[in-house]
């Protein structure tokens, strides 16, 4: 599959910046949802996302574009902070979203879960709970991927990437020959039809067996195992290094950046890149004269934001 991968200037520039520069990273407050005609006119499915697990995704903060998305479309949106296995944690709950969660501060293992929460969501989903489980670029697989394992989805945990002549994109677009044959992406009706996708710098992922992958990796899509890798990989094609001298730094790419499937009597969504369902924004605080950088539903040339609400209708099965 030849899959159309184009190059997202501001967000790899900050990227490849480092630490030279010094960066505000925030949702975007000021983004609103344009043109949503609410699915749930009152009192709609129960959307719970973990803030009980390190992430910085929050529903006040970077997921605050998220939040808003689904509350204009009808949903009841709240924060979860707590355990999962906690006696009533997923009780009334539709669609438990988990993002970028973060492995516990005293290090006392890499996973962001320890395997009695991980059985607790397994046991909810099998029995008709729906999962969106999203970990983008690195180190957000790592914290995420027993979780994953568990529903038989393998995560890169690197940055996935495309090799643009001299230079490379992790910033990736998705059009309609690269887009699942699943109602995600149809929708309810042609209106809702997704045509593209964007994303925004993540990692890989491979589904078990009986997934649909949303969103297709390109046959020559390669996956840097951190950062500095990838940035290692920009400055050797830069030089005009040979791809195969840069192989110390890659590996293949799994085949998909977003899946869909069923685990049990519940339903599964694992994506691998966190703003493409959202607004954030980066600002310069030491460069005034330097313009913000935006990224996610507040940019232009995609359909991030129906696929965000498709995604909700298929999860809480307003989507049969």
């Amino acid at each position: 599959m030849s899959l159309r991968l184009t190059l997202f200037a501001g967000l790899a520039l900050c990227l490849s910046a480092g630490a030279s520069a010094a960066q505000e990273q925030s949702g975007d407050l000021d983004w609103r949802p344009q043109g949503v005609v609410p699915a749930y006119a009152e009192a709609g499915p129960l959307i719970r996302i973990d803030q009980g697990h390190g992430s910085l995704q929050t529903i006040e903060g970077r997921y605050a574009g998220f939040a808003a998305l689904l509350r204009a479309d009808g949903y009841r949106v709240e924060a979860g902070r707590g355990r999962l296995d906690e006696a009533g944690a997923l009780r009334d709950v539709a669609v438990l979203v988990v993002v970028n969660p973060a492995a516990p501060e005293d290090g006392s293992r890499i996973s962001a879960f320890d395997p009695g929460e991980i059985e607790a969501a397994a046991n909810w989903v099998s029995q008709g709970g729906s999962l969106l489980l999203v970990a983008d670029h690195a180190p957000h697989g790592s914290a995420a991927e027993a979780l994953a394992e568990r529903f038989g989805v393998k995560m890169g945990k690197g940055y996935a990437f495309q090799r643009i002549g001299d230079d490379l994109t992790a910033n990736l677009t998705f059009p309609s020959q690269a887009l699942g044959d699943h109602p995600i992406i149809a929708g309810r009706n042609e209106a809702e039809r997704v045509r593209v996708v964007k994303t925004f710098t993540g990692q890989s992922l491979e589904g078990p067996a009986g997934s649909t992958i949303l969103m297709a990796m390109s046959a020559d899509a390669l996956e840097a195992t951190d950062r500095e890798a990838l940035q290692a990989v920009r400055e050797g094609l830069a030089r005009g290094e040979r791809a195969e001298t840069l192989s110390r730094y890659t590996r293949p790419a799994l085949p998909a950046q977003g899946l869909a499937f069923s685990f049990g009597r519940g339903r599964v969504v694992v994506l691998g890149e966190a703003a493409m369902l959202t607004a954030q924004i980066i600002r310069f605080p030491d460069q005034p004269d330097r313009a913000p950088v935006r990224f996610g539903l507040n940019t232009e040339g995609h359909d991030d934001q129906q696929f965000a609400l498709n995604l909700a209708h298929w999860l809480s099965r307003l989507i049969p």
